[in-house]
């Protein structure tokens, strides 16, 4: 294998280049992106560079040199195509650069709203780092926010933005905050810190239009026929995988390039990783899709690891984190609708950690501010360890007693 071309220069693509270096893989390398400037890390962008407590420069993977001193060659465009017979991908330059194996890291793209005024300037989502640098400007002559999807993105940077002194609303259509990623005992807990900190919370409450002032815009209309004055709106209503490459080349695709345990496509010489690609669950045994940057990394590694010649299978324990001003929300598993919940409790703070149990066995944590119970929670569910809801509900359970 002489040459390993990667499209997508997010957390997956920049993780892949150096672990391909890591591995010993000491062929050509080429990291193919659509943004200028470095690689950078996303998550700060909805906390510490919104607070302007981080620069872009701070946001970097690594400096200008490593690229040179890995021979990683970066290349700025847009992949308009793939290729297959050819083995190369042509940029919408014309540009056509050959692989022997290509990786897909190409992420995921803010879900739009579909109604009327969705256009507007002032209406945003916060992805890249120049949405950030928008956000941030347009914050500074904001009043009044409106969020739309209490979701991790939403809700962190409602957090910002009440910090900073905006008026904020959140609405969702679901009947609850983090209604797809936590467990009630979790958002609730999120939701009162927030309304703790003065944003008004609306959930079972959709939007059906936005109004417009000079082309601005200047209030959000609920279903339920509430006017809300704004001056932004900020959009977090989940996000969709950038696959249109993968089908227009006749690859597998279903809610994600669709990929076997090593993570190969259904051509052998691309694979898929990171928010695009839709993998065999190692618990389940369906396909799933997440959207993380610790599963960005890990997939990175794995694809690395078999290019350079290794036997591996993806299929580490899934973990996510959220900052919710002061409290930290952290995941390990992936829990179901119909786990059964046991919360242990930290009578003297708001600190806590919620067992899901499914089966006779432990499925997921989540932890509220106990970073340690989160740490071991990562470690027991990568044994597969047995609970009952029984042993788990006994008076003075805690974790570690499954140590």
């Amino acid at each position: 294998m002489q040459q390993v071309v990667i499209v997508g220069a997010g957390h997956a693509g920049f993780q892949c280049c150096a672990s391909l270096r890591q591995e010993g893989f000491d062929g050509a390398i080429v990291l193919v992106g659509d943004e200028a400037g470095l690689p950078y890390q996303r998550p700060p962008l909805s906390k510490a560079y919104l607070l302007a407590k981080a620069s872009a420069s701070d946001l970097h993977f690594r400096p200008e040199r490593f690229f040179e001193e890995q021979r990683v060659q970066r290349v700025q465009g847009r992949v308009e195509l793939i290729d297959r017979a050819a083995q190369r991908v042509v940029l919408t330059s014309g540009q056509a650069i050959a692989y022997d194996h290509l990786v897909i890291a190409t992420g995921s793209s803010p879900r739009r709203m579909r109604v009327e005024g969705a256009d507007l300037e002032g209406v945003m989502s916060l992805q890249t780092l120049a949405d950030a640098d928008r956000l941030r400007e347009r914050m500074a002559d904001s009043r009044r926010a409106v969020v739309v999807g209490a979701g991790f993105i939403g809700l962190e940077f409602a957090s910002v933005a009440r910090a900073l002194g905006l008026e904020v609303t959140v609405l969702d259509v679901a009947d609850r905050a983090l209604a797809r990623a936590a467990s009630p005992h979790s958002a609730q807990a999120v939701a009162a810190s927030h309304e703790g900190r003065g944003t008004r919370l609306r959930f079972g409450c959709g939007v059906t239009a936005l109004e417009s002032r000079e082309g601005r815009i200047a209030a959000v209309r609920t279903a339920d026929g509430e006017t809300l004055p704004a001056d932004l709106v900020v959009v977090g209503i989940g996000a969709e995988p950038r696959t249109q490459l993968a089908a227009q080349a006749g690859l597998a695709v279903d809610n994600g390039i669709r990929v076997d345990a090593q993570l190969l496509s259904s051509d052998p010489a691309i694979s898929a990783i990171g928010d695009v690609a839709a993998f065999p669950d190692s618990v389940s045994g369906r396909h799933i899709r997440l959207e993380s940057v610790q599963n960005a990394g890990d997939q990175a590694r794995s694809v690395a690891a078999r290019l350079a010649g290794k036997t591996v299978a993806h299929g580490p324990v899934p973990w996510f984190w959220s900052d919710q001003g002061e409290l930290k929300l952290q995941i390990a598993g992936l829990r179901a609708a119909d786990d059964a919940h046991v919360v242990l409790r930290d009578a003297a703070s708001s600190a806590a950690t919620v067992l899901c149990i499914r089966e006779g066995r432990l499925a997921a944590v989540e932890t509220l501010n106990r970073a340690g119970d989160h740490m071991l929670a990562r470690r027991l569910l990568a044994k597969g360890v047995a609970l009952s809801e029984e042993e788990a509900r006994a008076p003075g359970f805690q974790l570690k007693a499954l140590a």
